[in-house]
């Protein structure tokens, strides 16, 4: 079975283990991706279009209100300090998309968790005052402490993430903030690799979509609470793309 992504390729099969499905595909670490990514990321540095989305650059200015908003609130909470964590975060993508909005507060730290490679080019080329760079969730947190953990597309492409939901609640981070993460209203979770065109970059993997019933007791079972459940507008055919504010419990 194959499903349509408009303009960003294609959700194929339904795997029974991430094994069988990373054989179908081709990763992450293709040198590729990361090339495609920098360019564009730094077309947005200089100025030349207003941000760029999985390498792809857009020349006018758009918001993810609804996390931006509950960004906003945690702010506000915190008297103008805003400290993320951006689980798997690219090369600031997110906080260059939206550092027109953010910038003017108090304080605001954006540490990027991501691969070496990524992190390696990252503070090379990209890291400043408030944008950082770190391979692990560990090291970030040495370097101070953190109001948010945010994953924005990022949790269906781990192999476990439910494990992860639960190393995060370990961190004691009091929020956790999902944008961009699939659900279905079927009992189990739907695996699936996911095809980028040619035209993006060249390059597959593995894709998860969440059974709803088990992903809400799983976040239950981590120690979170839901704040907010928004709908992230991507349609893909396959169930429904929504974004989670959820708030660990003391």
């Amino acid at each position: 079975m194959t499903t349509r992504l408009l303009g960003r390729g294609s959700f194929v099969g339904d795997y029974s283990t991430w094994v069988e499905a990373e054989k179908a595909a081709s990763g992450y670490n293709a040198p590729a991706i990361l090339d495609r990514v920098r360019e564009a990321a730094l077309k947005v540095k200089r100025g030349e279009v207003a941000f760029e989305r999985d390498s792809v650059c857009f020349h006018h200015e758009e918001y993810r209100w609804p996390t931006l908003a509950c960004l906003l609130r945690i702010a506000a909470v915190n008297g103008g300090r805003l400290r993320v964590l951006d689980f798997g975060g690219s090369l600031g993508s997110f906080w260059f998309q939206h550092r027109k909005l953010l910038g003017g507060l108090r304080e605001v730290r954006w540490a990027v968790v991501e691969q070496s490679h990524y992190v390696e080019c990252g503070r090379e080329e990209f890291q400043d005052e408030v944008l950082n760079f770190h391979a692990s969730v560990e090291d970030c947190l040495r370097e101070g402490a953190v109001d948010v953990i945010l994953l924005s597309s990022v949790l269906q492409y781990l192999p476990e993430p439910y494990g992860w939901l639960e190393q995060f609640a370990e961190t004691e981070v009091r929020w956790l903030l999902l944008d961009r993460t699939p659900f279905i209203e079927q009992d189990r979770d739907r695996l699936t690799v996911q095809h980028v065109p040619p035209s993006i970059y060249p390059a597959s993997y593995p894709a998860w979509f969440f059974s709803r019933r088990r992903f809400s007791e799983s976040v239950k079972r981590a120690g979170y609470d839901e704040v907010l459940r928004f709908d992230a507008m991507d349609d893909v055919g396959i169930g429904r793309f929504e974004g989670l504010w959820l708030e660990r419990r003391s």
